[in-house]
């Protein structure tokens, strides 16, 4: 067999292996979705229409299929809010659908949001997502300060403290459900936006131009 050959097959085993990876995770979200945080392996098999022993041909272990399955929850994260941050109009605004789109995510996958935040002695299975998330909206408020002609240096920071916040109101909103989302969205947003104000002022930002 030539390596032209060897490499063609492969790499569509990658692409397969890929593709099956995603479908097991799927799998896994919706089973997290059905049985809760403490679901067995046993159990997203079954929903997968698999056996566990394939299940673990994809993933070494459950904490493997955790991180992955923590992947998804912050791709889906990024779904949810990078369109809300990219739309026209003031960027208070722009918080207010972005947190909008985040509680929906985590109201509508209540038990795998449970799952990812409350760290299992395998790990933190949401740490990379984290890391996407942050990276992102940092990236979105440097853009955004940058191109006002304002210094960005607190980018990070701030987009550090709305995702930590974020990830804890969050938490505490579906244990304790005594407000609804819109309120909870308009308070955290409230929050986010105020912190970033308020900071910007003492450094000498006319940071609320942009609330224009």
């Amino acid at each position: 067999m030539s390596s032209g050959e060897t490499d063609g097959r492969s790499s569509r085993w990658n692409v397969h292996r890929t593709e099956r990876r995603a479908e097991l995770v799927a799998a896994a979200v919706t089973a997290i979705d059905t049985h809760g945080p403490d679901v067995s392996m046993a159990q997203i098999a079954s929903e997968a229409g698999v056996s566990k022993p394939v299940l673990y041909r994809y993933f070494a272990d459950k904490h493997e299929l955790h991180a992955a399955v923590g992947q998804w929850g912050a791709d889906e994260v990024l779904r949810r809010v990078v369109p809300a941050m990219l739309a026209d109009g003031p960027v208070r605004d722009k918080f207010a659908g972005a947190i909008d789109g985040y509680l929906s995510m985590i109201e509508e996958h209540h038990q795998l949001f449970v799952m990812l935040v409350r760290h299992r002695p395998g790990g933190d299975p949401l740490a990379d997502g984290k890391v996407k998330i942050v990276s992102t909206l940092a990236h979105f408020l440097s853009e955004t300060l940058r191109g006002l002609g304002l210094d960005d240096s607190g980018a990070e920071v701030w987009a550090q403290g709305i995702v930590g916040s974020g990830l804890a109101i969050g938490e505490w909103w579906l244990e304790t459900r005594t407000m609804t989302r819109e309120q909870v969205g308009g308070y955290l947003s409230s929050f986010a936006w105020h912190s970033m104000e308020g900071t910007a002022r003492e450094l000498g930002m006319p940071l609320s131009v942009l609330d224009a």
